[in-house]
């Protein structure tokens, strides 16, 4: 096969890390699984384990959402319809990544992946090159909010492994981190699954880094999978009907139907916040 962008771990951007970080990705306990790729006339997907798909890409239309939940997580142009700059953590097959480039011709993406292995396959996934206002970068998610060089509109937490959501990406000094980078009307957006142990601990840990600017949604199309939206500036969430009126407005330039995300943000004001504050 081609290779296409130079897609290799030796020619893949890499963090430069400040001197007091240790690389603490060396030292989790991650399963010594390499990504699978399972493909058929339809589909191209992602796999860590059996227990589930983590990416697939549609043949027929390779920069599609073919996932439910990454259609919800496009829900941050609810919120920040015209993004400057995104990051996101977690590349997988590179859905949100793809879409984020066709769709926002205007914006500056760059995507963290801390397995070079993944990486590698981007190729297969039709993830683009890089270039001056997209690149793939290899390092630890969880240092590179650390690092004061970059302030996202928008950051996408998706950073699964074959053991579910890593601790460091979940933890109270993670979403710190996170809420510090972010623009000053900035919108943090992360997948999480709800039969993971360490759901609940996440969910309160956003709580008290965002307190009330933060809500839920359901994700489409999925039992488990929710969508988080955090957001500094103002504590209120856009109402119903301001969300409807930028989905309307946005409905020409994206392939996604955000009047339906709008309706799960909405649905997901139902959540009982309170189990999550201090006397938890």
């Amino acid at each position: 096969m081609t290779d296409r962008c130079k897609g290799s771990v030796a020619h893949t951007r890499r963090l430069p890390l400040h001197r007091n970080l240790s690389i603490t990705h060396m030292k989790r306990k991650r399963k010594a699984s390499r990504p699978v790729v399972i493909e058929n006339d339809q589909v191209v997907s992602l796999y860590f384990d059996a227990r589930g798909v983590q990416s697939t890409m549609l043949r027929r239309d390779p920069y599609a959402l073919a996932l439910g939940y990454t259609r919800t997580m496009m829900g941050f142009l609810l919120f920040q319809p015209f993004p400057r700059r995104i990051s996101m953590i977690g590349l997988g097959g590179g859905s949100l990544a793809k879409y984020c480039y066709r769709h926002l011709p205007d914006t500056v993406i760059a995507v963290v992946e801390i397995d070079p292995h993944v990486i590698a396959l981007r190729d297969r996934f039709h993830v683009p090159c890089d270039s001056e206002r997209f690149r793939v970068v290899c390092a630890d998610g969880a240092q590179y909010v650390t690092v004061p060089d970059h302030r996202p509109d928008v950051l996408l937490v998706d950073g699964f492994n074959a053991d579910g959501l890593p601790a460091e990406l979940g933890s109270r000094t993670f979403y710190e981190a996170c809420r510090r980078r972010l623009s000053d009307d900035g919108v943090l957006v992360a997948n999480l699954v709800t039969d993971e142990p360490d759901f609940h601990r996440c969910l309160r840990s956003l709580r008290e880094v965002f307190a009330n600017a933060v809500t839920l949604a359901p994700s489409e199309g999925s039992e488990h999978n929710v969508t988080v939206f955090a957001w500094k500036g103002a504590d209120e969430l856009p109402s119903f009907a301001t969300m409807l009126d930028r989905a309307r407005a946005l409905g020409p330039t994206h392939a996604v139907n955000l009047h339906a995300t709008a309706t799960r943000i909405e649905y997901g004001k139902k959540f009982n916040w309170h189990r999550y504050e201090q006397t938890c």
